[in-house]
């Protein structure tokens, strides 16, 4: 097979793709067309096998993933294992604070199966930002009612309850 067969994406196929997953990502969705332009372009597609870890805990890499395919478990390491805590599929995007400045992942991500995603990274997107200032409050706004949004939505889960299963609803600095 030729690197053109008809199942392999054309460049400007690809960038439209990626251009419609960005707008549909509450982290960009807000963002005029002109610089999510750029964003789409500046993102590269990463295969993971099953198996594989898109980041580990404890590591600083500055990368973001939209998930386009796949399924992928959140872990925590603790006691000597892994403790996993819920799966992200298709459609999620993880990692935006650590495009905002550098932090540590908390968790580790594994891929459960063939995962293909979306992935920005932080050098890449400040250049970015350095281009457009005026997009800085947008970002921080979305980040911020995300937060907001799903604190909201884990108390409304707990609804009284002790926290016996609020682990699986944990990830809070994956936004």
């Amino acid at each position: 097979m030729s690197s053109l067969d008809e199942s392999s994406p054309t460049p400007s196929c690809e960038y439209q793709e990626n251009l419609d997953m960005l707008r549909q990502t509450y982290f960009f969705s807000g963002l005029p067309l002109e610089s999510l332009k750029i964003f789409a372009y500046l993102c590269t597609r990463e295969k993971f096998k099953e198996g594989d870890y898109l980041f580990r805990q404890g590591e600083d890499d500055g990368e973001a993933f939209y998930i386009l395919c796949g399924k992928a478990q959140l872990e925590r390491l603790a006691g000597g294992g892994a403790l996993p805590l819920r799966l992200f599929e298709a459609g999620a995007f993880i990692g935006g604070l650590t495009l905002i400045g550098e932090t540590r992942r908390l968790y580790s991500l594994k891929a459960l199966q063939e995962t293909v995603c979306l992935v920005l990274n932080r050098e890449k997107f400040a250049k970015t930002l350095d281009q457009f200032p005026g997009q800085r409050p947008r970002i921080f706004k979305a980040v911020v009612d995300a937060i907001t949004d799903w604190e909201e939505r884990f108390l409304e889960g707990m609804a009284g309850e002790a926290c016996g299963g609020c682990a699986t609803k944990m990830g809070v600095s994956l936004l």
